[in-house]
């Protein structure tokens, strides 16, 4: 039932869904929801120099982009993928990814949790046939319905375990192109403790660890919601992502990682618990 709803949903205007999105965001800051709870706890520990009118307001647009980032991503999964390239008229570094692709050395483009990242998978089906890391949703329908638009892609899904690590490093090797979302706690055997927005937090150095070993090309790749659509932002990486010392490589792609989200910060998913684990602020999600 949940899977036929959701195909509804996505038959709607944009227009509209950005409606609902603004007034689910309203009830959100105005409850006392985890979802502003998290956000603000973020907020306050990346952004600490702003004033308190600041915080307030900068809270309010995080609300509202990650509500609209939602209906976008469903809206992104129930329609034909010519709906998302059309959404896309401003691409820069677009030819970044083309001599990437051709010198078959692999790539990794790294994405974050920022902006409408969804509709980057779109865009990239036009160049390549990515391999993919993907966690089944606990909720059967919502899973149907996401596998399907990731089958429109021309993504090839595997898991995230070992078996899915050797299928990318495999395809790395082989000149293919992966795309991996690194700003997400990895469980303690998958991290190290690494700054990112100047905090100590337990990092992933599966994007590192492929990188020393495949010597691919990594890329940065962003997703931003403008007034006039969305503009794709294609950028290089730092070379020292690719280099044999760990700490700085991971040190390096949370650096660059963070470029991107400061280009639009209202944009990034502040309500998920990334600074969690942090000896730092143990109890920063406390009532949350």
């Amino acid at each position: 039932m949940l899977y036929y709803f959701l195909k509804v949903i996505a038959r709607l205007p944009l227009t509209w869904l950005y409606t609902l999105a603004h007034c689910l965001a309203s009830l959100l800051y105005f409850l006392p929801s985890s979802f502003k709870k998290i956000s603000q706890a973020n907020l306050k520990l990346v952004y600490p120099s702003l004033s308190h009118q600041a915080h307030t307001q900068l809270l309010k647009s995080s609300l509202k982009s990650q509500c609209y980032t939602y209906v976008e991503s469903i809206k992104c999964w129930g329609m034909p993928k010519a709906y998302s390239l059309d959404l896309l008229r401003n691409v820069q570094g677009a030819a970044l990814l083309e001599d990437a692709i051709a010198n078959r050395k692999g790539v990794i483009v790294v994405v974050t949790h920022f902006g409408s990242w969804e509709l980057l998978n779109a865009w990239l089906s036009q160049y390549a046939m990515p391999v993919i890391m993907y966690k089944p949703n606990k909720n059967k329908s919502v899973d149907r319905f996401v596998l399907k638009a990731r089958e429109n892609f021309n993504a090839t899904l595997v898991a995230t375990d070992k078996t899915g690590v050797s299928a990318i490093f495999k395809h790395l090797k082989q000149g293919g192109l992966t795309v991996i979302l690194p700003d997400h706690l990895p469980k303690p055997s998958g991290g190290i403790y690494a700054k990112f927005f100047a905090q100590d937090v337990l990092c992933t150095t599966l994007v590192s660890k492929l990188a020393q070993k495949t010597q691919c090309n990594v890329l940065g790749l962003s997703c931003i919601r403008e007034k006039s659509g969305f503009k794709v932002i294609c950028q290089s990486m730092h070379d020292d992502i690719n280099g044999q010392d760990l700490q700085r490589s991971v040190d390096c792609l949370n650096h660059d990682m963070q470029d991107m989200i400061n280009q639009a910060p209202e944009q990034y998913i502040w309500s998920y618990k990334r600074f969690r684990r942090m000896p730092s602020h143990p109890h920063l999600y406390k009532g949350c």
